[in-house]
């Protein structure tokens, strides 16, 4: 049982994991704070919470059951209101860029009802002007200026044409030194380290050495392909990669995204739909130490011409087909070149497709989702507004360049005049740690599951990460306890929550530095987005009023997709759904909630598309493979459910077995998992097989996976009361 704050004792805090000294100091002070918080306040409970975080008493080296026992006495029996963790001050709060801006623009726009960046945040949210403003503030520069910045004359284009008339090249604007935002030639671009060299001196490139870089690479394709082809990138995420990307942007190409994690049949689909001509890729996969097998995946896949690069050092550890080319010969006819480091992009209208990502369909291929070049400007404005990117960051993010995170973060860096940081290797242990310490990562991005990991293994002990002023999570939902931890590591700075799409190049919904923070929600919309919570009726909750429902976004949005290239885009995010305002609504298809505070949860899909360890998929992928596992099998229902206190979804797979076969569940759950693993994704991990009789269908025959979510929904909540 929690005991409450003014409940704990010396000796609760020693069992925590304190000295007694410690433990002496820390109750002293917690009884002066209580004395100072007076207990019949509204808010009461969180400024204990506050005092105790501005003080700097928790310490990072503090055992996590202390800060959790802490947290929790606070709160104790906090019910009527959330939980906050952070909340900003009026100074820190002009310091930010959004704060800043507000400062310089809001009292012209906004007149006398503008007070300071914390209380009229909301009143500035939705200010149209915002855009034309805040493109000044990114490394934007057109060779031909746009005639607007929005254009509605065309009613089939719902979401409106964004800076029609500009031309531009992204890849050159991320290059290109600066004066605002502040990004000379010799700022550093990019810090790395290889895994296993954690003891040695973090590298460094230069924005002009990146740059000589990048226009080697783009005059080697030059060589070897068209303006307008489609060259895929599957790679892990390293510097040469970073390279091969501005590059193919740079030469007027465009770069296929594909996950180094990816089967040869998923790879085979992406290289098909988006009509590669090319494919960038390593010998191996380096990672924990041990080395895996990515070109002979990708040979397997593609019938296309093959540059490899090796993961370590000069020399490829694979033999080469005829038609493929080492990366070393690859960059030798752009060596010959008389000015090999100099190169005129190729500039094109801000429609121009660059980068052709992926998200998972509920059945079929994966959507091909195109990102023209207003998608990076999108990306990195939110960025800019809610993450606080600035230059002299060093903004550090494990990801990679199949998912949307890989190009968001090149953007969001180099548009802003920060430093990405990149680990080449896993991020699981203590070697990806010591390099955020090492390279002074002043923002780093997370996905829940990697915390727990980080938490549960304790491989962060007895590291710095104090340097940190700002944390980001996405791709699947937190865990309270966990982002307990992770904000706990640098003296309880935010983390800030971010959920979005592919398709509109952001997030619709984020927390922001001008907002207390509450774990695991979203405190604002991103800026100027629009959104209602629907009813079952397809009806719009009131704005003010506590609820749940799937979120509908209002169709102008900046940024957003208006094309797929294997599907119709309106019939995706468009057919079927209600109007609001005169104008159809947006589909995104997450299931929301709105706390009285007026602070968002997402709690799932509306559609049977599961989220696993940050990857988007769909049931019906699922169940496609896992039908063919066994000749036990009749058919299979794939659903995933979040635990009961939160934390990544839970991939459970029920079975129908044919009428006179038997298996068991742990036999079909290491078959399930070899499956997935060989077909779809070796990242996708099978938690529950259970056989049941029959499935639960509609009138017509349709599966009801909705039923099934629920009935295991309702067993863990019970295993959790017990």
């Amino acid at each position: 049982m929690v005991k409450s704050v003014s409940e704990l004792q010396v000796e609760d805090l020693v069992n925590a994991g304190l000295t007694l000294a410690e433990a002496n100091e820390l109750y002293r002070v917690l009884r002066d704070i209580l004395s100072q918080c007076p207990s019949d306040t509204d808010n009461h409970r969180s400024l204990i919470w506050r005092h105790l975080v501005s003080r700097k008493l928790l310490k990072p080296s503090f055992p996590h059951s202390l800060h959790h026992l802490l947290y929790h006495s606070v709160y104790h029996s906090q019910h009527a209101s959330l939980p906050l963790y952070w909340f900003p001050s009026l100074d820190t709060s002009k310091c930010t860029n959004l704060g800043r801006f507000m400062e310089t623009h809001a009292p012209q726009l906004l007149g006398p009802s503008y007070k300071d960046p914390i209380s009229s945040y909301r009143l500035f949210h939705n200010f149209s002007l915002y855009w034309s403003l805040l493109l000044k503030e990114l490394s934007v520069s057109f060779v031909e200026p746009p005639k607007s910045i929005l254009d509605t004359s065309d009613p089939s284009r719902h979401g409106g044409t964004w800076l029609p008339a500009s031309v531009l090249n992204i890849a050159d604007c991320c290059l290109q030194p600066s004066s605002h935002p502040y990004k000379p030639d010799d700022s550093i671009a990019i810090v790395w380290r290889d895994e296993g060299f954690d003891d040695s001196e973090v590298n460094r490139i230069t924005l002009k050495q990146l740059r000589q870089q990048v226009m080697l690479v783009a005059n080697a394709i030059d060589a070897s392909f068209s303006k307008g082809d489609a060259i895929a990138i599957d790679m892990q995420m390293t510097v040469n990669a970073v390279i091969i990307y501005l590059a193919i942007v740079l030469a007027g190409c465009v770069v296929v995204s594909i996950a180094d994690s990816f089967a040869p049949k998923e790879i085979a689909t992406r290289l098909r739909v988006s009509k590669a001509k090319g494919i960038f890729t390593q010998d191996f996969i380096s990672r924990g130490g041990r080395k895996f097998p990515l070109y002979s995946r990708v040979i397997e896949a593609a019938s296309c011409k093959v540059i490899v690069l090796p993961v370590i050092g000069d020399d490829l550890g694979v033999q080469l087909r005829e038609c493929d080319v080492s990366w070393k010969d690859f960059l030798s006819s752009s060596r010959q070149h008389p000015r090999s480091h100099h190169y005129s992009p190729f500039n094109q209208s801000i429609d121009a497709v660059t980068n052709i990502l992926f998200s998972s369909g509920t059945t079929g291929d994966p959507k091909a989702i195109p990102w023209t070049q207003l998608s990076p400007i999108r990306s990195a404005a939110d960025g800019w507004a809610f993450v606080d990117i600035q230059p002299g960051d060093v903004y550090c993010w494990p990801t990679n360049l199949g998912w949307v995170m890989g190009p968001t973060l090149i953007y969001s860096c180099f548009l802003s005049g920060a430093t990405l940081a990149l680990y080449h290797g896993s991020p699981l242990g203590h070697g990806f740690g010591k390099f955020v310490q090492d390279a002074g990562v002043t923002i780093l991005g997370t996905v829940p599951s990697l915390v727990k990991t980080w938490k549960n293994t304790q491989c962060m002990e007895g590291l710095d990460w104090t340097k940190i002023k700002t944390f980001c999570s996405t791709g699947e939902t937190s865990n309270v306890d966990d982002d307990l931890w992770l904000s706990s590591r640098s003296y309880y700075k935010p983390i800030i929550e971010c959920c979005g799409g592919t398709e509109l190049a952001s997030s619709y919904i984020m927390g922001s530095l001008l907002q207390p923070q509450a774990f695991g929600t979203f405190s604002t919309a991103s800026m100027t987005t629009g959104l209602v919570i629907l009813d079952e009726n397809g009806v719009p909750y009131p704005e003010d009023v506590a609820c749940v429902g799937e979120v509908g976004l209002f169709p102008i949005y900046m940024g957003a997709t208006d094309r797929l290239l294997n599907a119709d885009n309106d019939e995706v995010y468009f057919k079927g759904m209600p109007m609001y305002k005169g104008k159809v609504l947006r589909r995104h298809g997450d299931i929301i909630k709105r706390t009285a505070e007026g602070y968002l949860v997402v709690q799932g899909r509306a559609d049977d598309t599961m989220n696993l360890g940050g990857i988007k998929t769909s049931s019906v992928e699922i169940e496609r493979v896992c039908d063919g596992a066994d000749e036990c099998i009749l058919e299979t229902a794939a659903i995933s459910v979040a635990p009961a206190h939160g934390g990544p979804e839970q991939l459970i797979i029920f079975v129908v077995l044919k009428k006179g076969y038997n298996s068991d569940a742990e036999t079909l759950k290491r078959k399930f998992a070899k499956a997935i693993q060989s077909n779809l994704n070796p990242l996708f991990k099978v938690s529950l097989v259970k056989i049941v009789p029959d499935f639960p269908r509609t009138a017509s025959n349709k599966l009801l996976r909705r039923v099934l979510r629920d009935q295991v929904k309702r067993e863990l909540s019970i295993q959790s009361r017990l």
